[in-house]
């Protein structure tokens, strides 16, 4: 069972999360997501674990104090996959889809040639 965590404070370390879990059973991983930037915890993490025992300490566990903080515990839900942008298919902005005012050519909004 695949657990997700949040509201983790910042300074935990996944070793102690994982000792938190590994009271309801074996903890197979224990994850703290960080920035890929600077590296820093973003406060969330997950769990993974045998689907009983990840259930027990989702039922002990949520809404409980942890290093200073309440976590929320719940049965992660699997990652939606976003559709890629592709430059190709770009509908926001950019210089081929400007229809703004101005003045010349065909430009229906600006009032034609004005010299």
């Amino acid at each position: 069972m695949n657990i997700f965590v949040s509201n983790i404070n910042y300074a935990t370390k996944e070793y102690e999360l994982q000792d938190l879990f590994a009271e309801f059973g074996e903890v197979s991983s224990a994850k703290i997501v960080t920035d890929r930037e600077t590296g820093r915890s973003r406060g969330f993490g997950f769990i993974e674990m045998e689907d009983e025992e990840g259930r027990q300490a989702i039922e002990a566990l949520n809404q409980k104090e942890f290093n200073g903080k309440i976590l929320n515990v719940s049965e992660a839900k699997p990652r939606e996959e976003k559709p890629r942008r592709s430059f190709d298919n770009n509908r926001g902005g950019g210089y081929g889809n400007n229809r703004g005012g101005g003045y010349g050519g065909n430009n229906r909004g600006g009032g034609g040639n004005r010299w």
